[in-house]
């Protein structure tokens, strides 16, 4: 409520006062009415009032959820002036930190004018107790299924697994997502899965899970899992070091033949279990699942032998399966067959078991040969050039070669474990001396050397005008060939390489490769590589300012060019390609074609040039003026001034008349909204000026010394009585830039009439 006194009330205490010899606008007493102070706005953040605000409601509850520790009250006097507190503390605006969980915090607003009359307002901010929820939401044991199903109020359950299942996931949720869990012992997070070790098989696990809530109360979910025994005494597999197990393995099936050469003396076996938890011997040896036994055969003689290897399972409940091998060793043979025979360099072709007699050519360079043969049974012996004894397979030996276009003979006798032998016979062909004197690639680097063929022997290469020399690679089609004059390479090495130092620009270098064949016989290859001019080019490929664009798409042949940038644009980047690398750019770039370009103030434009000199020497030179942009003046107020409601003055009725129907106890007729004043400095709100903007005052049109504080703008002279227009502009202090006025106010000064005109 405002505290005012209408026109009436003001005439009628003048009246009073005047027959008391007493004046009712001296220096003296005057009259002063103090009805109750109130708020205009309460709030609380976060959290809702009940009731509603209302200014004549002085009690209200806020509820809380006992997460929220603390609140922001705000409050705001309904007249300007009076003061507030909160609890205690003078401030429109306070942090309040609660009371725990479940308890209520009381706090008291003041409002308060200086004749010390106050109205409070109390606040009960009631926060929510501790949550009571111990239950879980749901749980589950991977891959298995609980006992009788789950549900919140049953706390004790059974899971049934397999023999071989060593470990479970067990996956709890908490019903209230606040309240604590853990499983064994340990931590827990709602919905994530906790892997459990498990007993060994036939025995069972119990599974500890506790849910703590937010009070502190715990609940117990019990999970008992039994883990099963196995009766599996099979084999996974049965892998044997010699092919030919009859019949294929099955688990099912326990017996099985092997038939082996008489040279085999010994063979492993490794059997797999389908159950790690059965236990197995091999030949009564205890042996781990996969892993290998190594078992000796009984002696080759004139007959096949036998020998027996038993496999016994024991499954996890004793039950017990046995797995035989007879091992059949065939008597000693007659073979005296090689398997394979061999020669490198070569090669050897069309090798056969009963084939006795093979030609080998080799390069004339080639002065010996490495000779392998396998025998067909490794117990046979192998003599002459080749040796190997019983039981080693395969021979080896290196024959010396005679001169180039002679012919070695290389003997290889074998004989078998009966006695019978044969002789097979190599004969090693060296060749002649090579005729070869071709290239077989030839390169330039720059180049590049196009359309190489063996027998073409003229090469022109074209290079830049900047290429002082080249890199060329010749390779030889016979390593042992010779390479001369330019490219230098000797006997056995194939590529030759040399750099090669070009004349001056416009000029031809003539490079010249000999090559010399094993026979002496020799061609010469020749290259003419052509250095060229230097470039004319002058020109730019491309050309950017940032921030731009140029007002003109970028053309070679265009040079001038311009960009207009924003006020607050202080330099640019300027980039610019050239379209010949070897080209030299000058000007306000440096060679490389990048720099920033600080700008001239604002409004002015900031010239660059950028000259390009070819390699010839030729050049152009493009220019861009950048144009900086005048700064904006800000914008107009959003509204016209508005004459406060406490200098709008009109006259009261003194005294109070309780039936005048204007609120402010103005005297019929007037009003604190006819923007009629008795005040020659009168205050006017205006729109809050933004950030960096400085309010002015404007009367009837002319700008006249004025303060600010508020949001309202008062002039520092008195005005004339009479109407006048108000307006107000904003000033940017960053450019000393003035807005356009705002709409206008009248305002009537009149300062002799006790309360203003009405």
């Amino acid at each position: 409520m405002k505290r005012t006194m209408t026109v009436a009330g003001q005439y009628l205490a003048a009246a009073f006062l005047v027959a008391l010899g007493l004046s009712a606008y001296g220096c003296g007493d005057s009259a002063t009415v103090n009805p109750e102070v109130e708020l205009s706005r309460l709030t609380v953040s976060p959290g809702t009032l009940q009731p509603g605000f209302s200014a004549g409601t002085t009690s209200y509850r806020v509820d809380l959820t006992n997460n929220i520790a603390s609140v922001i009250i705000t409050a705001q006097a309904a007249v300007s002036g009076d003061t507030v507190t909160i609890n205690g503390q003078s401030t429109t605006s306070r942090t309040i930190t609660l009371d725990p969980a479940g308890s209520t915090t009381v706090v008291n607003v003041v409002v308060s004018e200086s004749t010390n009359n106050s109205r409070t307002y109390t606040v009960r901010l009631v926060r929510a107790g501790l949550a009571g929820n111990n239950s879980l939401q749901s749980l589950a044991v991977a891959s298995a299924t609980l006992a009788p199903a789950f549900d919140a109020n049953v706390q004790s359950y059974t899971v049934s697994v397999a023999n071989n299942v060593g470990s479970v996931n067990i996956t709890p949720t908490l019903s209230d997502p606040a309240a604590t869990m853990t499983v064994n012992g340990q931590a827990a997070v709602s919905g994530q899965a906790s892997a459990i070790a498990l007993n060994g098989p036939g025995s069972s696990t119990t599974i500890t899970i506790i849910v703590t809530a937010q009070n502190g109360n715990d609940k117990t979910y019990l999970v008992t899992v039994s883990r099963g025994v196995s009766a599996n005494n099979n084999l996974q597999s049965l892998a044997i070091s010699q092919a030919g197990l009859s019949p294929s393995f099955s688990a099912g099936t326990v017996g099985y033949t092997l038939n082996v050469v008489s040279a085999v003396a010994s063979v492993t076996v490794t059997p797999t279990l389908q159950d790690t938890t059965a236990t197995m011997t091999v030949n009564n040896q205890s042996t781990n699942s996969g892993q290998a036994r190594t078992i000796t055969l009984n002696a080759a003689g004139s007959s096949v032998s036998s020998t027996f290897i038993n496999i016994v399972v024991t499954a996890q409940n004793g039950t017990t399966k046995a797995y035989s091998v007879n091992v059949m060793r065939a008597a000693l043979g007659g073979n005296n067959n090689l398997s394979a025979l061999s020669v490198t360099p070569g090669p050897l072709t069309g090798f056969a078991q009963n084939t006795l007699n093979y030609t080998v050519n080799v390069a004339s360079t080639v002065t010996q040969v490495n000779v392998s043969a396998t025998k067909a049974d490794a117990t046979a012996v192998m003599s002459e050039d080749v040796t190997a004894g019983a039981g080693t397979a395969t021979g080896q030996a290196t024959i010396q070669l005679g001169g180039q276009g002679t012919a070695t003979v290389v003997l290889i006798a074998v004989t078998a474990p009966n006695g019978s032998s044969k002789t097979y016979r190599v004969t090693v062909n060296r060749a002649a001396p090579a005729s070869n004197n071709n290239l077989s690639a030839l390169s330039v680097t720059p180049g590049p050397l196009a359309g190489f063929a063996q027998n073409t022997l003229n090469y022109t290469v074209n290079v830049a005008a900047d290429v002082t020399s080249v890199l060329v690679s010749a390779t030889k089609a016979d390593a042992t060939a010779v390479m001369s004059e330019d490219v230098t390479a000797g006997a056995g090495t194939a590529t030759g390489q040399a750099t090669i130092q070009l004349g001056g620009q416009g000029t031809a270098t003539v490079v010249l490769i000999a090559v010399t064949a094993p026979n002496g016989s020799s061609k010469t290859y020749r290259i003419t590589v052509n250095r060229a001019l230097p470039s004319s080019n002058n020109n730019l490929s491309a050309l950017t300012v940032t921030p731009g664009p140029l007002a003109l798409t970028f053309v070679q042949n265009i040079l001038p060019y311009t960009v207009n940038v924003a006020t607050g644009v202080t330099s640019v980047a300027v980039s610019a390609t050239k379209a010949d690398t070897n080209a030299v750019i000058s000007g306000s770039l440096p060679n490389s074609g990048q720099a920033n370009i600080t700008l001239g103030g604002a409004g002015t434009t900031t010239p660059v040039s950028i000259t390009v000199t070819a390699p010839n020497g030729s050049s152009k030179t493009y220019t861009i003026d950048i144009i900086r942009a005048l700064p904006a003046a800000p914008s107009a107020p959003a509204s016209a001034p508005d004459l406060i409601s406490a200098d709008d003055s009109c006259p009261l009725l003194d005294p109070p008349d309780p039936t005048n129907p204007d609120p402010d106890g103005c005297a019929p007729g007037t009003s604190r909204s006819d923007n009629n004043t008795n005040i020659t400095t009168p205050r006017f709100a205006i729109p809050q000026p933004g950030a960096g903007l400085t309010p002015n005052l404007y009367v009837d049109g002319n700008k006249v010394g004025s303060t600010f504080s508020a949001g309202t703008l008062q002039p520092t002279s008195s005005l004339s009585d009479g109407p006048h227009t108000i307006t107000s502009t904003v000033t940017s202090t960053a450019t000393s830039l003035e807005s356009d006025k705002s709409g206008g106010l009248s305002v009537t000064i009149d300062s002799t009439a006790p309360g203003g005109p009405g």
